[in-house]
């Protein structure tokens, strides 16, 4: 099975946090997670918010955990909110359904982690993350 080298993992959060400084945004904190949902590497800009380790490993661990991205679980907690707050009973409270957590797919289409980007809006959030990924030679699911 393919995993998220650390150089790899690396290279997702620089790239995610320089995509963030071009966008000009508000300070970054980026979290990748390998497929166990275990923490690879994770980076907080100076002046983000130092409990925005929880938020981004909160968007990065649902996403892996469930096999679908932050946009999907936003969507499926709209249409089915009882079925996400089960899911985060089952996980203690440690899924954040919303966009900027991202899956990563290596070239096969398999999931091998996901990168949890906050900081901005949700969406500017997925953004970074999907183009750290990208940079990184693996294939994001916004």
């Amino acid at each position: 099975m393919a995993e998220i080298s650390m150089n790899k993992a690396r290279t997702m959060i620089r790239k995610a946090l320089q995509k963030g400084r071009e966008m000009e945004l508000k300070p970054l904190s980026v979290v990748v997670l390998d497929a166990g949902g275990h923490v690879k590497a994770f980076e907080r800009e100076d002046g983000a918010a130092p409990g925005r380790f929880a938020i981004a490993q909160g968007k990065a661990f649902g996403a892996v955990m469930l096999g679908m991205s932050g946009t999907a679980q936003m969507q499926r907690a709209e249409q089915q909110g009882y079925f996400m707050n089960a899911v985060n009973g089952v996980y203690g409270g440690q899924v954040v359904p919303v966009p900027g957590g991202v899956l990563v797919r290596d070239k096969r289409g398999v999931v091998i982690g996901a990168v949890g980007v906050t900081g901005d809006t949700s969406d500017n959030d997925a953004i970074c993350a999907a183009f750290g990924i990208e940079a990184a030679n693996l294939v994001p699911e916004i």
